[in-house]
């Protein structure tokens, strides 16, 4: 997600999440100032590049585990570039026929994404802002695509550490949550600052210069996000932990850098 200045074109000489996140998934959707940021970064804090493969790999095990579960719409607030194994393709696999809106404020993400879903009639891309969340919940092209009288997959992933304290998060996911019917599921990953002080350091002061920037919590701070919501098996943990049955675990998960969790609203 960008300012929303940017929201009116783009620069490539201003660091964009979206695009140093595609950096370090290995992509080629990003320009010489991402890439400078993002070495920066990766010079003091290596593990991020597999942070990010590894956040990328917990959204598609919760997308299919929700899938499994029943759960045929999804919301993905923040969806960021797509790459290989986007959510509509792997709940695609589970759920034929499932419907996913991707919700995102920065242009380039809406113009590849738009590019690569054109003629998909399950699938929809909308501009929104995420400290903005009424604005979502009431687009049209949302509502025409999600019931929200039935159970919604809500994916805040890699994302809510992009929203100031200022912004009021509380605030942002109480809208969210208040429009979820019950038998929902949020789905959040987030960084943590409690662990691998280099790499928060790194990470902090190099997104200062970039289009948004990183404000990482503590453990407690991210639980008290799943307010309302029945924390499922494993719980809260790093990313790399979360329902690993198909993957050999990290070494030290904690280098994954970002806790995660899912949770049904009851």
């Amino acid at each position: 997600m960008g300012h929303d200045g940017e929201a009116m074109g783009f620069d490539p000489n201003t660091p964009n999440v979206a695009r140093l996140y595609d950096y370090y998934l290995g992509g080629k959707d990003n320009f010489p100032a991402d890439r400078e940021a993002a070495d920066r970064i990766l010079a003091v804090a290596p593990e991020l590049r597999m942070a990010a493969r590894e956040n990328r790999a917990f959204l598609g095990r919760a997308v299919r585990r929700l899938a499994r579960e029943g759960i045929t719409q999804f919301l993905d607030i923040g969806t960021g570039l797509p790459t290989r194994g986007n959510v509509h393709e792997v709940a695609a696999e589970v759920a034929p026929g499932a419907r996913v809106v991707y919700v995102d404020n920065d242009p380039v993400v809406l113009a590849h994404a738009r590019a690569l879903l054109s003629g998909g009639g399950d699938t929809t891309v909308v501009q929104g802002d995420l400290r903005r969340p009424e604005g979502i919940l009431r687009h049209r092209d949302v509502l025409d695509t999600i019931d929200f009288s039935r159970p919604v997959g809500l994916l805040l992933v890699a994302i809510m550490h992009f929203i100031r304290d200022a912004d009021d998060p509380a605030g942002i996911l109480r809208t969210l949550r208040s429009a979820l019917a019950p038998g929902s599921y949020l789905v959040l990953s987030h960084g943590n600052r409690e662990a691998r002080a280099a790499a928060v350091q790194a990470g902090t002061s190099a997104y200062e210069r970039a289009t948004s920037p990183l404000v990482l919590r503590t453990r407690a701070e991210i639980m008290a996000m799943f307010e309302e919501f029945e924390l499922v098996d494993p719980g809260l943990v790093w990313v790399s932990e979360w329902d690993g049955e198909d993957q050999e675990l990290m070494a030290r998960p904690e280098e994954s850098l970002l806790l995660c969790g899912v949770g049904r609203k009851v």
